[in-house]
């Protein structure tokens, strides 16, 4: 195969070799995916936008009604704003993602999110919900451990800090 048929002929101007349709496919694929990855951003950032209006709207409905005195509602709101807030952790993940953030801090956040999110089903869980007492206490054991986890893995993240930066 000749130079012609694979496109690798010199730039007339500066006489370089281009880059290898291997590199050029990469690299056309990586703008690809920085791309979809800014949309998936874009998408969070209005689900956020979104989730706080309905919750202003919520609340602001509860407190016309006076059923803002209902635990069950304001733990409801509590609920969506955690979620609300899960939204931010996974954006944030998103565009660490897309500005080749140190892995550290992608990790990092990355447990934030799942603490979250376990602290969330920890708020809202009911026994009531489940068949059995016996699924309700498997349940809530399954949701201490991966809770304990996550936390240890916070601590274990932040005491290498300093030292895997050497």
């Amino acid at each position: 195969m000749s130079a012609d048929e694979e496109g690798t002929e010199p730039d007339a101007e500066t006489g370089a070799e281009p880059p290898p349709l291997a590199e050029r496919y990469a690299e056309l694929t990586g703008r690809f995916v920085h791309g979809v990855e800014l949309a998936a951003a874009s998408l969070f950032a209005v689900l956020f936008a979104v989730g706080v209006v309905d919750l202003l709207i919520q609340i602001v409905g509860t407190v016309r009604s006076g059923a803002i005195t209902d635990p069950l509602v304001v733990i409801g709101f509590i609920d969506t704003g955690l979620l609300l807030l899960i939204i931010v952790e996974v954006y944030q993940t998103v565009i660490a993602y897309t500005r080749e953030d140190d892995t550290r801090r992608i990790v990092r956040l990355v447990i934030y999110t799942g603490v979250i999110a376990m602290v969330r089903k920890a708020i809202i869980f009911r026994t009531s919900e489940y068949p059995t007492a016996t699924d309700a206490l498997t349940a809530a054991v399954a949701y201490t451990v991966i809770i304990a986890g996550l936390v240890a893995l916070l601590f274990a993240e932040r005491g290498t800090e300093g030292v895997l930066d050497q």
